[in-house]
């Protein structure tokens, strides 16, 4: 198995070398490859998919029930992982009032005491604004003052012409 993602691997690093190559030698851009070149590059790595799953089938097909009921004991375990920490950090969004779309993309802990003290700071960030306002001393509204001594210097000088 290890053989073939190579492969594919390899495919594709080929694919970007080469695009790499003309853009850097000033010949053809990355965006400027043909379609031909396109179509053969996804043809073969279709093809690598295609015999890696054949593999991993006749791998399959090899093991025993004990390594087989191993494998799904630990896939099954890191869902059961990923289930939880996605419990965590929900819960700690909801205790806190962060929204779900924030807690997907600023809550990134692993454990409770990272993922709450995430969850302090984010509040307090979205606090701040709330707590400070948008207040702008008189605003709208005209001076009332006099005349500045600027300005009547200002009017003095240009009142004669």
């Amino acid at each position: 198995m290890a053989d073939t993602t190579s492969t594919t691997e390899a495919t594709e690093k080929a694919a970007d070398d080469t695009s790499t190559a003309s853009a850097e030698t000033g010949g053809e851009r990355p965006q400027d490859v043909p379609p031909e070149v396109k179509q053969a590059l996804r043809k073969a790595n279709k093809e690598a998919e295609s015999l890696r799953l054949k593999l991993k089938e006749y791998e399959d097909r090899d093991k025993t029930e004990s390594e087989k009921l191993a494998e799904r004991a630990a896939a099954a375990e890191r869902e059961r992982d990923a289930a939880r920490a996605a419990e965590l950090r929900l819960r700690i969004a909801a205790k806190h009032g962060i929204s779900d779309e924030h807690a997907d993309l600023f809550l990134n802990g692993t454990d409770e005491a990272t993922l709450t003290e995430q969850a302090e700071q984010l509040a307090k960030l979205a606090e701040s604004p709330k707590k400070q306002g948008n207040y702008v001393p008189r605003e709208g509204t005209s001076p009332t003052s006099g005349s500045s001594e600027a300005q009547q210097l200002a009017r003095s000088l240009f009142a004669g012409d």
